[in-house]
């Protein structure tokens, strides 16, 4: 027999207003119930920063605990730690000094900071969806060109059209200054000199990187292999917004698969080939199609997902979404279009979620290529490379490089064996540009890595050819598959999904209900004797003594509130399940989404508890196995 179910009341989201409203009383829930606590409220706060109170403490953990289970566990990866501030070196070498930025401009009176892009999109959402009826539809379509062109406008591009909309600061209404870029990194100095500068990571991805040649000798040499890494990172927003979605300090888990760029099949592919969800490929967004229902086994063979170990992780990434609760038909997977790809990526795509504040991206999957060991291994000259010994020697046209260290000696003295490392650690393209111009000219320019400075390499100090031989091995750099959580993001858009109300007892009132999965749940149980009596409460301890000896998650409840207050406010900390002791010898265990009750023995509810909450038993199960009690 199924257990009967009440009708929730889920938010209608069709509307500005719709969303805002049903965002309001999530939020109000969260912050009620402590699931977060604004940073350093006593002090006024600071934006960009939360905590997580004791709910949304345990609700984060348990979203790690699994993610670990899916991931690190099923792949056998290999799980670091690097520390949160990073040598510049390290971040010069990836890019992130240079190119980590975002166009920024000020209220002209008031010095407030706003990113340039997020308000020429604002300003064309709003036209779009507030205006609709009154614009013409060559305003519109300019409108829609606008915010498709967005990543690829030029800093003076971005200033001309916030000019050309007449876009002032929002609140005051005062004008804006020209835009200019803002490294999101915050800077620090290591040590008291303050003459080794650092910054606060944007990412943790880069310490795998920079420990990869350690990895790979830790796994025995053989690829393929994945390290991952959960982390603090921190980007200084310029001006964040959307509570939670949006911080200066956040969590990602980031997982780096190491592969040969020769082979990128998954011997596991087959485990999720048949999966199918909601993708919106590259060509769909451009040609103003919606998501649609793609088969991942068939987007991998037309070449839509670049190859089976990209489109491995992202039917991987699915099912861990699925499975913590996030809602199906409000998931996409959407391809990078060619302006927001890096140069180096080889595809890209982002897990999307569905929210109040729109579709907002949790996951990045991205096949990077080779780029990050390349640039790491340019400008540490250490060779993070990878070997394939081969079953019989090959015959192979093969890049020499041989320094004249005797000349190199005379010319650089104590510097030459730092330039000799330099020289051979050319790449082919390198090399041969370097062969052309000393045949062409006598003497070329060239940056030493190890040295950190350029020197005037000549004719006579190096040799450069190929060669035909016979290899007993292939070195190369291992390209790099990257799923990247953002953890916190995925937890708010978990509570956006799992958020509804049902009527109270009073009619007129509406009850907050967050149907969090017993498997991600913040807490697995409440316990509450039925009344304030001797034998009950005697009966609630028994109880809880025996979840805490099987590591269930609990609380016990023994104020003397009526049991339907205390049933409503364990529904808005998402507790799955709660035991109400009413009796010398039984109890009820109810349901928080059905609120559906059984009655068991006060000896056997522990084993029955724990057996629904980590899913050895079904709800119907025990609804098939035990006598219902009268719903409350």
């Amino acid at each position: 027999m199924d257990a009967p179910t009440e009708q929730q009341q889920p938010a209608q989201l069709s509307s500005g207003n719709d969303r805002e409203a049903f965002r309001q009383t999530l939020w109000n829930t969260l912050l009620r119930r402590s699931f977060y606590l604004p940073s350093f409220k006593i002090y006024g706060g600071v934006s960009g920063f939360y905590d997580y109170g004791p709910p949304g403490f345990a609700l984060k953990n348990n979203i790690l605990k699994f993610w670990r289970e899916h991931f690190v566990y099923e792949e056998h990866m290999l799980e670091i730690e690097c520390p949160s501030v990073t040598p510049e070196a390290v971040l010069k070498a990836s890019g992130h000094v240079e190119k980590f930025t975002d166009l920024m401009v000020k209220d002209e009176k008031t010095g407030t900071c706003f990113r340039a892009d997020h308000l020429l999109r604002d300003y064309c959402n709003d036209k779009l969806e507030k205006d609709h009826l009154t614009i013409s539809a060559e305003q519109a379509s300019e409108l829609k060109n606008v915010l498709a062109l967005l990543e690829d406008l030029s800093c003076q591009e971005l200033g001309m059209k916030i000019k050309e909309y007449g876009i002032t600061a929002p609140h005051t209404k005062n004008p804006l200054s020209d835009p200019y870029p803002f490294n999101l990194m915050f800077q620090t100095s290591i040590g008291p000199s303050g003459q080794s500068p650092g910054y606060m990571r944007p990412e943790t991805a880069q310490g795998i990187f920079v420990n990869f040649r350690d990895l790979y000798y830790y796994n025995g040499k053989k690829l393929p292999f994945a390290a991952a890494q959960v982390g603090q990172a921190f980007r200084n927003e310029i001006s964040p917004r959307q509570g939670p979605l949006r911080v200066r300090e956040f969590t990602l888990a980031e997982i780096e698969h190491f592969v040969d760029p020769e082979n990128k099949s998954h011997p596991k592919f087959s485990n999720v080939a048949e999966l199918e969800f909601l993708m919106f490929p590259r060509e769909a967004q451009l040609s103003g199609q919606s998501a649609k229902k793609i088969c991942l086994g068939e987007a991998v063979a037309q070449g839509t997902i670049n190859n089976e170990t990209l489109g491995y992780f992202i039917g991987r990434v699915y099912l861990f979404l699925t499975k913590i609760g996030i809602d199906k038909n409000r998931l996409r997977f959407r391809q990078h279009l060619a302006n927001e790809m890096a140069h180096y990526a080889a595809d890209c795509w982002d897990a999307e979620i569905e929210t109040s504040y729109g579709w907002i991206e949790c996951v990045g999957i991205a096949d990077r290529s080779a780029y990050d060991l390349q640039a790491h291994s340019e400008k540490s000259g250490v060779a993070l490379v990878a070997e394939e010994k081969f079953a019989e020697p090959k015959e192979v046209e093969q890049l020499v490089i041989t320094p004249v260290k005797k000349d190199l000696g005379i010319a650089f003295k104590g510097d030459h064996k730092k330039v000799v490392e330099s020289l051979e650690a050319m790449n082919e393209q390198e090399a041969m540009a370097m062969k052309a111009t000393l045949e062409s000219k006598g003497e070329v320019e060239f940056y030493a890595c190890t040295l950190g400075k350029n020197v005037t390499i000549k004719k006579n100090m190096v040799s450069i050819s190929k060669e035909r031989t016979k290899v007993h091995q292939r070195v190369f750099t291992p390209s790099v598959i990257e799923p990247s959580f953002g953890i916190g993001r995925i937890m708010y858009c978990l509570s956006e999904h799992s958020f509804s109300t049902r009527p109270g007892k009073a009619g007129d009132e509406q009850l907050g209900l967050l149907s969090f999965s017993p498997l991600v749940a913040p807490m697995k149980c409440m316990v509450f004797p039925l009344v304030q009596n001797q034998q009950f409460e005697e009966g609630a301890k028994v109880i809880s003594e025996s979840l805490t000896s099987i590591r269930i998650s609990h609380k016990i409840d023994m104020t003397g509130t009526s049991i339907g207050k205390r049933y409503a406010r364990s529904d808005e900390l998402g507790v799955p399940f709660a035991i109400t002791v009413d009796s010398d010898t039984s109890v009820t265990i109810r349901e928080r989404d059905s609120k559906d009750q059984v009655r068991v023995s006060l000896k056997e509810a522990a084993s029955v508890l724990s057996s629904v909450a980590e899913g050895k038993m079904t709800w119907q199960d025990v609804w098939a196995s035990f006598p219902h009690h009268n719903c409350f």
